[in-house]
């Protein structure tokens, strides 16, 4: 079977319509009533041809390193020590009033001198460099419960928190778990010591805090999408080219509800579907590598070497331009996942009984009806629009890795 030859003829006015909202979700097992959406296939006939992109992208989403390495005051915010009382006073009053953590929300978790602050910092990821780095925020201080609280509030400023998992978990523990690296088809890197290639997750926003950091490595290496873009327009137009095709097969690792098929077909990188038309990326190496079960069943097409050139020439184009930093313990980044990718170096954690490296992570989602980008996808307009949900799975907050 030849990547390529697939046709699909799916209409997308009868997808969406036919579209399970999600903000109308069973409060005994969403308490905020909003299921996450989950994977989807996309609008096949919403996705536009090579010739219809830009051949070279300007704005402040095309970002150098060089405009960053030697500028912290350009992406990185210290809270003062008003912004991490209020940050306090509010968790103890969110944890004092007894709610459920997966229940936290904007609403009920105020925030009057900050909040300004990160809804400017949200139009500023959405639409602008797409990164930020808060530092002194007290994770080695308070409880493991308190930093969940305000850490969640604080995202919740920024978007919907959506599911990582399977298993449900809004709040996400990067750790090593002993899990095999190698067995990447069953396992999600993120809970190895393994290095993680340039890749996009699933959801908007990433957001990730630091609590213990590694003895060696670990550390966080970003890239501008739209630099990449027009770097491989430059270089290597034809892999250009070969990214916005929907002949890339995604694995979802087992991770699938009734009636889905365990792998999404998909470009990498896409236009928005309306909105300001903008170069739009989704790519993780190891869900593409890991395929190999359903390709020798005959169930999808093996990568063909012009695929795996593809993949490697992007790779290579990703480190070549990276902005690099190291999260210290009280650190937290946030990303875009529209126009950003980011990796990890391979790293070892100190001899037990030393903490190992412990990042919390958070998924949010940002609508297309809140300002977020207009996405060839049938959830597009759903507030917590992307994730991984399977069935029914509530939404859960683990306080440690599991």
């Amino acid at each position: 079977m030849a990547p390529g030859i697939l046709i699909d003829t799916t209409d997308s006015a009868r997808r969406e319509a036919q579209f399970k909202r999600n903000d109308e979700a069973p409060r005994h097992i969403f308490p905020d009533g909003i299921r996450t959406s989950g994977q989807h296939p996309p609008l096949y006939d919403a996705l536009r041809p090579y010739s219809s992109f830009p051949k070279t992208i300007t704005g402040p989403t095309v970002w150098r390193r060089e405009d960053y390495i030697d500028q912290p005051q350009r992406w990185v915010h210290p809270f003062s020590d008003s912004e991490i009382a209020e940050l306090s006073s509010t968790a103890d009053a969110f944890i004092a009033a007894g709610h459920q953590l997966t229940a936290i929300s904007k609403s009920n978790f105020p925030l009057p001198t900050l909040g300004p602050i990160l809804s400017a910092l949200r139009d500023d990821l959405l639409n602008g460099k797409g990164f930020i780095l808060f530092k002194r925020f007290p994770a080695d201080v308070w409880s493991p419960l308190k930093n969940a609280v305000a850490y969640m509030g604080l995202g919740t400023h920024l978007g919907y928190f959506v599911s990582q998992n399977g298993r449900g978990h809004v709040l996400g523990h990067v750790k090593d778990v002993g899990d095999d690296p190698t067995q990447i088809h069953a396992v999600r890197i993120y809970r190895t010591t393994a290095r993680q290639f340039f890749h996009a997750d699933d959801g908007d926003i990433v957001g990730l805090l630091c609590v213990h950091r590694a003895a060696e490595g670990g550390e966080s290496d970003i890239v501008s999408v739209h630099n990449v873009w027009n770097t491989l327009q430059e270089e290597h137009p034809d892999v250009a080219e070969l990214l916005t095709k929907p002949i890339w097969y995604f694995d979802r690792k087992g991770e699938v509800s009734v009636g889905q098929e365990g792998w999404i077909r998909q470009p990498v990188v896409y236009l928005e579907n309306g909105g300001k038309g903008r170069v739009y990326c989704k790519w993780d190496p190891y869900y593409v590598r890991s395929l190999k079960r359903f390709s020798d069943a005959g169930l999808v097409p093996a990568l063909s070497e012009e695929q795996a050139r593809a993949a490697r020439i992007l790779e290579e184009t990703c480190q070549r331009l990276a902005l690099h930093m190291v999260l210290e313990v009280g650190d937290i980044q946030f990303l875009s996942n529209a126009h950003l990718l980011h990796a990890r170096t391979e790293y070892k954690d100190y001899p037990a009984p030393a903490p190992r490296r412990h990042l919390l992570r958070l998924w949010l989602a940002t609508p297309e009806g809140e300002g977020g980008w207009a996405l060839p996808m049938p959830d597009s307009a759903q507030r917590k629009r992307g994730g991984v949900q399977v069935n029914d799975t509530p939404p859960r907050c683990p306080l440690d890795a599991e």
